[in-house]
């Protein structure tokens, strides 16, 4: 019997975490890098297409299998707030500094206890509700308005979390009726076709280099959403969660040594801020979790 405070295998659960953590912030610099040379939905549409082809073993795996209509209609709600998401993320991505982008992406978790608690009637705790002042505060060091200008790109990156996180509740409820090999395979399916008409009206000549890049962001996030289900797998989130925070750093040290972005103490220190929210609310879920598990395999 698996007891309460198993922490799996900890040190493979934060080695595939820091896996995943220097995917993730590769994608962030080579959009980065791109620039604003491509419009954001072409860019997107590119990068999609090509993770098509890295999932083609897992469509083909799917051939013949049906699912109802409920379901299907999730994979379509998922796939249009995707689709939004992304071309919001790829506008912001070209535009705001690589760690400030970071910071804030990781007011995800923090949107959908929020989304969760008052669209899914999951209610609020009063340790969810310290966990989202925490985060909120945290965001507001990084953003600082009032202090400094917010940008387009720097409100397109709230508006994709807000997406991101509509979509992450929608796999959360897919995942009782679909595999995963099938979610995420459905995901890239609807997101290639849902970008497809908004990047052919703005298509412009792509270069070869261009291709290339995007065809390593599609590798980039592939392997890291391979490495965070790896960690997943291999430890609670309790003990994976607060591993992001090097994410972050890598990021900042990236866009310092990189583009000449000058290192931010209020986006790491706001970011810190957030991940320590999320992740001692995690921690403290987690264990609730685990605890009940345990009771309920005591009465069995």
């Amino acid at each position: 019997m698996q007891q309460a405070h198993d922490l799996g295998r900890p040190l493979d659960g934060v080695l595939w975490m820091v896996a995943a953590g220097l995917c993730f912030v590769g994608v962030n610099g080579i959009v980065r890098y791109l620039g604003t040379e491509l419009p954001a939905a072409q860019s997107a549409f590119i990068r999609f297409g090509f993770g098509l082809l890295f999932l083609m073993p897992a469509l083909w795996a799917m051939r013949g299998r049906r699912f109802s209509v409920g379901v299907g209609r999730l994979f379509l709600y998922r796939g249009g707030l995707h689709v939004i998401a992304v071309i919001f993320w790829f506008y912001a991505m070209a535009r705001v500094p690589v760690a400030e982008m970071s910071a804030i992406g990781f007011l995800g978790p923090v949107t959908v206890l929020v989304i969760g608690g008052l669209m899914l009637g999951e209610g609020f705790s009063g340790r969810r509700m310290l966990a989202v002042l925490v985060a909120v505060l945290g965001g507001l060091v990084v953003l600082r308005p009032g202090l400094r200008e917010l940008t387009p790109g720097h409100l397109s990156q709230l508006c994709a979390t807000v997406f991101f996180s509509m979509s992450y509740i929608i796999a959360k409820r897919l995942s009782r009726e679909a595999p995963a090999s099938a979610i995420v395979a459905m995901l890239s399916v609807t997101v290639t076709l849902g970008l497809l008409p908004v990047a052919l009206w703005q298509w412009q000549p792509v270069r070869g280099d261009q291709l290339a890049w995007l065809a390593g962001v599609a590798g980039f996030a592939t392997a890291g959403h391979y490495a965070m289900a790896r960690a997943f797998a291999a430890a609670p989130l309790g003990v994976t969660q607060p591993v992001t925070f090097l994410q972050l750093l890598w990021a900042s040290i990236l866009g310092a040594v990189v583009f000449g972005e000058p290192v931010d103490g209020w986006v790491i220190g706001g970011g810190a801020l957030i991940i320590l929210a999320i992740s001692a609310n995690t921690w403290v879920e987690a264990r609730r979790d685990r605890a009940g598990a345990l009771v309920i395999e005591l009465q069995d």
